[in-house]
Parts: structure tokens; C-alpha cells; sequence
């Protein structure tokens, strides 16, 4: 290693023990304290090695059986997944629902979470109104780039599983999960999880692919099967009367459900399976076409009889 590689290696960990204030271990919930590039125990009994990147691996030595096929599958994946959201298309639609769950959470973050965070697209839309902004994904590969692409002063990214966060009880002010929770089985751990470290009256902003209607769900069935980017043995979007109840039997008083992307969705939104739909961006004036597919679908959604039919749902609820 380098000079330079050393120096930039001990920056990286440096800012990680900014955060040493509400990091905690996932197995026995005591402190941690950083000693020769690893977070340990006052006890010794626990040790958690940072890699190359100064990020913390919480998860490398344990970790529960559905995050273990999502590591290996999104370790394998994070360049692929990137690349499919690169498109003008897809960038346009996802402006859209970016702009709707901003209206949702506002800019009072204070310090933030986002669970698994990818390619840290929380921070993106809303690491100007963080205090402190921390992203918790299970697999390094997608950490590695996001934290290469990303600068915020005051960052860290963890790599641990949703189902036991590294972090102190009641420490945070906002949870955000951008299409995270359709990876987690265990949505019950992992909203427990959620409502056990955010303040009283912290809040929880969730951005989740939902099949309310049925149409769509027999189509995600196929889609999920077909799609080299997804993993149908443990992957399920959302369905409210299984999400609502949850959130509200851990504390979580759910606030809004609301359900976006239609027709427009489908089109613009799934370059991984329809491969055609990657053309599009050879398209004169895509990005147009696109925003008005996106309100053609707002307005679809109006209809009668068709609040929860969109695909995607974007959700708030509060800690009591």
C-alpha cells in the first residue's frame, strides 16, 4: 500500500469514528471503540475488521440466510444494476417518484439512516437537509461504488444486515428504505429494527414496488423469475395488509400509503427485462415522453377504483 493509499484508507476510517457515538455492536448491543482498523468490544469479545475502504463489515462473519443470498447476489450484480438505472428514461421516471417522496419526508432529517442503501440514493435527494447521514447495505460491492460516487462530510457506510442495524436504540431522527424492504423476508425484524433506533417521533419513509392489484402481481410473479437483477426466492414487493399491521404492531404509526406508476411505469421502468426498452434512450425527446407518461399515470390513478393499483407505493409512519 502506498503512501497515498494509506493516508486515504485512515481518512475513511477516521470518519467512521465520528459516528462511534450511536454504533453499536448487532450481537450484544455494547459500545464500540476503534482499535488497529476494527471496531471491538470494551470486552474483546466481538470485532468487526473495516476493509480497504474504511467500511465496517457487521456482517461478514454472521448474517441471516435470506441476506446471505442477497450479499452474494448483489456483490455480483452492483455494476449491472447501476448501469440499468443510467438510462435517460429511466432517470426521468425516477425524478418523478424522486420529487413525491421529497414532498413526503420535507427537509427536517436530522440524522438520517438508509437502510439498504445501494447506491445511496437517500443521500442524494437528501444529504444537503442531513445532519448526519448513514447507509447500511449487505453488500460491499454496492458500498465500494456508492461511497466512491458520493461525498457528504458528514457519511458512513456500514455494511450489515437490515435485521440487526449496528446502531444505539432511540439515536436516530429519519429511516429511509428506497426499494429495500421487497429484499427483506423477515419484514417483521426488520420494522421491530426499524422502530427500535429511530427517536420518539422519528420517521420512517419507505419507497417499495407493491402488488395491491392483481394484475400486476401475476406479472411481477414472471418479472422476477425472468430478471437477471432479481431474486424471486427472496424477493417480495409489498402488499398493504401485510405492511400496515406490521409497522403499527411495532410502534410504527403508519401516516400514508400511497401507490404511483402505472402504464408509464412498466414502459420506462424495467430495461432489465424488456430489453427492447433500452433503445429507448436513442429516442428524440425521451425525456419529455417520459415526464408525460408519468403524469398520464398520476392522473390514471385518480380513477375510481384504482388508489392502490400503481406499482410502486410510497409510505410514511412515525415512531409514538
Amino acid at each position: 500500500m502506498t503512501t497515498v493509499e494509506s493516508s486515504a484508507q485512515l481518512s475513511l476510517q477516521s470518519r467512521t469514528d465520528g459516528f462511534l457515538d450511536v454504533l453499536r455492536c448487532p450481537l450484544s448491543g455494547q459500545r464500540l471503540l476503534h482499535i488497529q482498523g476494527a471496531l471491538m468490544t470494551a470486552d474483546g469479545k466481538h470485532r468487526y475488521r473495516l476493509d480497504e475502504y474504511g467500511i465496517p463489515l457487521f456482517a461478514e462473519d454472521f448474517l441471516s440466510a435470506a441476506a446471505s443470498v442477497q450479499r452474494l447476489h448483489y456483490n455480483k450484480i452492483a455494476r449491472a444494476y447501476t448501469a440499468n438505472l443510467g438510462y435517460p428514461h429511466t432517470q426521468e421516471y425516477l425524478e418523478y417518484l424522486d420529487g413525491v417522496t421529497s414532498q413526503v419526508l420535507g427537509t427536517d432529517v436530522g440524522t438520517m439512516v438508509e437502510l439498504c442503501c445501494g447506491r445511496g440514493e437517500a443521500l442524494i435527494l437528501f444529504g444537503k437537509c442531513a445532519n448526519r447521514y448513514i447507509g447500511v447495505d449487505i453488500s460491499e460491492s454496492m458500498l465500494h461504488a456508492t461511497q466512491e460516487s458520493l461525498h457528504h462530510p458528514n457519511a458512513a457506510f456500514l455494511q450489515a444486515d437490515a435485521t440487526r442495524v449496528p446502531l444505539a436504540a432511540d439515536s436516530v431522527d429519519t429511516v429511509v428504505m428506497l426499494g429495500g424492504i421487497h429484499h427483506v423476508p423477515d419484514r417483521a425484524q426488520l420494522f421491530k429494527e426499524i422502530a427500535r433506533i429511530l427517536k420518539p417521533g422519528g420517521r420512517f419513509v419507505y419507497r417499495e414496488p407493491v402488488s395491491d392489484f392483481l394484475l400486476w402481481r401475476g406479472l411481477r410473479g414472471i418479472i422476477y423469475r425472468l430478471s437477471p437483477m432479481l431474486n424471486h426466492e427472496t424477493e417480495r414487493p409489498l402488499l398493504y395488509e401485510e405492511t400496515v399491521p406490521l409497522l403499527e404492531q411495532v410502534g410504527l404509526r403508519s401516516l400514508r400509503y400511497d401507490t404511483y406508476g402505472f402504464i408509464g411505469f412498466c414502459v420506462f421502468m424495467n430495461s432489465d427485462v424488456l430489453l427492447f426498452n433500452r433503445l429507448f434512450r436513442f429516442v428524440p425527446g425521451i425525456r419529455a415522453i417520459t415526464r408525460a407518461s408519468a403524469r398520464l399515470d398520476d392522473m390514471l390513478l385518480k380513477l375510481p377504483g384504482l388508489k392502490r393499483a400503481g406499482l410502486q407505493v410510497v409510505g410514511l409512519a412515525e415512531k409514538h
